[in-house]
C-alpha cells in the first residue's frame, strides 16, 4: 500500500491513454510503434515449426524455460517488443525466455494467434531438454498474450501433454463473448472485432477462456490492477479455476490500471517481484537462483527503509 499514491498519481497523468478504435487508427499506432520500438537487447531468431520466435538465454546454463507471449490486443505488438525485459529476466533468474511472434489481427484472425502459440508450445514441450537442457517450463502472457496463454494451456491439456510446470497471466482478458457483466464492460473494444472478425459464437473456449472446463491445467499466477477495466473478468477467472481445482494464486495490486506492470512505477516493481518469485518457486530452483526479495529490501533501502508487502 505504501506505493498506492505514486501509482495513483502515475494513472492520473495517463487517464486518456486508449486503445486504436478502427483500422485506420490501428495502421497509424503500428507505424508510430516501430518508429519508438528499438530493440538493446540482442536475441536469436529462429523457427518453432513454421512460427517465428526470439530466444534469449543467460550466461549460464539455464534452469528453465519461460514461453513468453506479447500483448498488443491480438492486433499490435511483437516479440522483440520484450527483448529488455525478458533480458532481464533471463538475467536474474537464469531461465531461457522463447517469445512468440505470433500472426497479428486483423490480416489473420482467430485461431491463427492460438495456432502459432500451440505450435511453439509443443515445440518446447518436445525440444527443450535437447534445446535447452532443461525440461521445467514455464508459460506466461500479458493482457492478450494472457488470454492466448490459457487458450494455449487448455490446447495441451486436451492433447494430454502437460510440459508446464506453471503459467502467469497478467490482467488477461477471459471474455470476448460480451455475454458475462466483466464482458459487457469491453464490449465496443474494437480489438474483438478484429480479432474474432465474424465468428458467430465468441463464447467457444478456444475465443473466451472463461467458458472452459478448466480441470486439469497448472497452477497459476494471476496478476491484476484494481482500477483496471479486466478486474471483474480476471476474478471471475480465479474463481472458475479455483472452483475447478486449479492452484491459482490471485494478487490485486491498489490503484493500479490496465498495463500497470510495465510502468515505471514503484508497484509495478513490486508486482514484477513478486512474477519472478513465484516463477522461481514454480521451477523449484530456489536454492539455485537470485531471490527477488533480495532485491526488493535492496530497492527498499534505497527508497528510505521501506520494504513492499
Amino acid at each position: 500500500m505504501q506505493y498506492a499514491d505514486e501509482a495513483h498519481a502515475f494513472r492520473l497523468r495517463r487517464s486518456g491513454a486508449r486503445g486504436p478504435r478502427n483500422w485506420d487508427e490501428l495502421q497509424m499506432v503500428r507505424a508510430q510503434h516501430r518508429q519508438e520500438t528499438v530493440s538493446v537487447a540482442p536475441a536469436t531468431e529462429e523457427l518453432a515449426g513454421d512460427v517465428p520466435v526470439r530466444i534469449i538465454t543467460p550466461a549460464d546454463a539455464p534452469c528453465g524455460v519461460l514461453l513468453d507471449i506479447h500483448s498488443g490486443g491480438f492486433y499490435m505488438g511483437a516479440a522483440s517488443d520484450n527483448d529488455v525485459r525478458n533480458r532481464a529476466l533471463a538475467d536474474r533468474l537464469g531461465v531461457a525466455v522463447v517469445s512468440v511472434d505470433y500472426r497479428l489481427a486483423p490480416e489473420h484472425p482467430w485461431p491463427a494467434a492460438p495456432d502459432d502459440c500451440e505450435t511453439v508450445a509443443k515445440w518446447l514441450a518436445e525440444s527443450a531438454e535437447a534445446r535447452f537442457g532443461t525440461g521445467r517450463l514455464v508459460i506466461g502472457g500479458v493482457s492478450a498474450g494472457a488470454t492466448l496463454t490459457m487458450t494455449t494451456l487448455l490446447r495441451l491439456r486436451d492433447r494430454g501433454i502437460d510440459a508446464f510446470a506453471g503459467a502467469v497471466l497478467q490482467y488477461g482478458t477471459f471474455d470476448l463473448s460480451a455475454q458475462t457483466p466483466a464482458g459487457r464492460l469491453i464490449a465496443d473494444e474494437y480489438f474483438l472485432e478484429a480479432y474474432v472478425g465474424g465468428t458467430s459464437d465468441r463464447s467457444v473456449p478456444d475465443i473466451s477462456p472463461i467458458y472452459a472446463e478448466l480441470a486439469g491445467l497448472p497452477k497459476v499466477l494471476m496478476v491484476v490492477g484494481s482500477c483496471d477495466v479486466l478486474l471483474e473478468d480476471n476474478l471471475a477467472m480465479a474463481g472458475r479455476l479455483s472452483a475447478a481445482g486449479v492452484d491459482v494464486d490471485l494478487r490485486v495490486y491498489p490503484e493500479s490500471p490496465h498495463g500497470f506492470t510495465l510502468h515505471p512505477t514503484a508497484m509495478a516493481h513490486a508486482a514484477l517481484d513478486d512474477i519472478h518469485g513465484w516463477i522461481v518457486d514454480c521451477l523449484g530452483q530456489g536454492s539455485d537462483l537470485r531471490s527477488p526479495a533480495s532485491d526488493q529490501r535492496a530497492r527498499a533501502a534505497r527508497n528510505g527503509g521501506m520494504s513492499p508487502t
